[in-house]
């Protein structure tokens, strides 16, 4: 828009701008008016003290009707702005007093949960397995050299405050040519990879393109392999490999191990479990995302003498090829059995139904729901709730909301209670419970 353009009849800006000169010119004669007769309370005081008030209100008037004309020009009003950074410096307010919060696992279970998460909080840290080797992390990983990028990106992308465009992009899979089947997140990554010193930091600078609410780390900075034990005691090397090995030999999973054996963990995730408030484990892939996390010796131990809420989510439907026939009780004995012990205080667990039409498409392909046998673990705090959820591509998932407001109750019953100094962040979370209670 030219100069001229703003001189055009019926834009209101003119009459601002005049009122404005004239209403700074009277607040300059009367403050000097004011410096020039003193304290001394006669007729030029008072003169000088009238004339500042007056060019004083008048200058403000000017000042905020131009800005108002100016908006109105490019289709904004000053409501509209101001209840918006209202609301957000709200929001940032509110999830930067939001819990402490370690995920630990992998897979689409901890994105789905993380999504429902991040509405309570910013104050995220999603642990992540990087012993994938199928798929196109897999071909990453081995034509690159670097870790396997797929679960790190699906963490990022549920935490990401992007728009929904960009969102559709991270997760676009390509469906010709070379790159068939490879995601244009995951080719972000190893770009990002390339040009950073490390994979982590090229995970930081991942979070800052995507404006992620939290943090996401990997394991362990190593290049593992999952190597799993089964019971007829042939071992098979590569995650992507057990469960079609566990069906082919019709053998059941004893172990899981990583090789090289006890990998280093990333030191940001055992400072993240120190200073957490709750740590939840799962849901996702027992053998191939939850447990992978597990099996490091230091990560393991941090979580035990961790003094945060520690609660387990279980999943859903039992997996064909790593839990078959698994009810929530095995679950829960896989997990203490390569942990050396009791690692959690409290399971959730799922006590809803699915969809008949959806539960015989998963009984076809030899999944069941998991059967909540709570009498078998009578040492643990079992919360059922119906976690069902069917997602917009037919796929049976967590209800993320759902999920997310039974663990803020949990952490307003165990966690914020027991630590006076946290009184504003009980409030503050209850405030957000109940709100998104009216939501679910």
């Amino acid at each position: 828009m030219s100069f001229l353009a703003w001189l055009k009849v019926g834009l209101n800006i003119k009459r601002w701008i005049l009122l404005g000169t004239i209403g700074f010119v009277i607040l300059v004669l009367g403050v000097s008016k004011l410096i020039l007769v003193g304290l001394f309370l006669d007729l030029n005081f008072f003169i000088g003290l009238l004339l500042s008030i007056i060019g004083g209100i008048a200058t403000y008037i000017s000042f905020r009707n131009l800005f108002k004309s100016l908006l109105t020009i490019t289709g904004c009003s000053v409501s509209d702005i101001n209840r918006k950074r209202i609301e957000d410096l709200y929001e940032k307010k509110f999830l930067i007093r939001g819990p402490r919060i370690v995920a630990i696992g992998g897979g689409t279970g901890l994105s789905t949960m993380l999504r429902g998460l991040k509405a309570y909080t910013s104050n995220i840290t999603a642990i992540v397995t990087v012993a994938d080797d199928g798929g196109g992390s897999g071909i990453l990983r081995e034509t690159l050299g670097m870790l396997p990028p797929g679960d790190i990106r699906n963490c990022l992308v549920a935490l990401a405050n992007t728009e929904p465009l960009m969102e559709q992009l991270m997760q676009y899979r390509f469906k010709e040519g070379d790159l068939k089947g490879q995601s244009f997140g995951n080719l972000f990554i190893a770009a990002m990879n390339g040009i950073s010193v490390n994979f982590l930091e090229a995970i930081k600078k991942m979070s800052d393109v995507l404006a992620v609410q939290g943090k996401v780390y990997p394991v362990t900075l190593e290049s593992v392999t999952l190597c799993a034990k089964l019971s007829d005691g042939s071992i098979v090397k590569g995650e992507s490999k057990i469960a079609y090995e566990v069906l082919k030999r019709k053998a059941k999973i004893e172990r899981v191990f990583l090789e090289p054996d006890n990998p280093i963990p990333l030191q940001e995730a055992i400072d993240a479990i120190n200073e957490a408030d709750c740590i939840i484990i799962g849901p996702g892939s027992l053998y191939t995302s939850v447990l992978p996390n597990l099996v490091i010796k230091e990560v393991a131990e941090a979580i035990k003498k961790s003094k945060a809420l520690k609660v387990y989510v279980s999943n859903i439907m039992t997996q064909l090829g790593e839990t078959d026939e698994y009810k929530l009780s095995d679950h829960v004995k896989a997990i203490e059995k390569h942990c050396g012990g009791r690692i959690v205080d409290f399971i959730i667990a799922n006590n809803g139904k699915t969809p008949r039409d959806y539960y015989e498409k998963y009984k076809n392909d030899g999944q069941f729901m998991v059967k909540n046998d709570v009498e078998n673990i009578p040492e643990y705090k079992v919360i059922q709730e119906d976690l069902v959820e069917i997602n917009k591509y037919g796929y049976l998932r967590h209800n993320t909301k759902k999920l997310a407001e039974t663990i803020m109750n949990l952490i307003l019953k165990e966690v914020f209670p027991k630590d006076k100094r946290r009184i504003l962040d009980y409030y503050y979370l209850l405030e957000r419970v109940r709100k998104k209670d009216q939501e679910v």
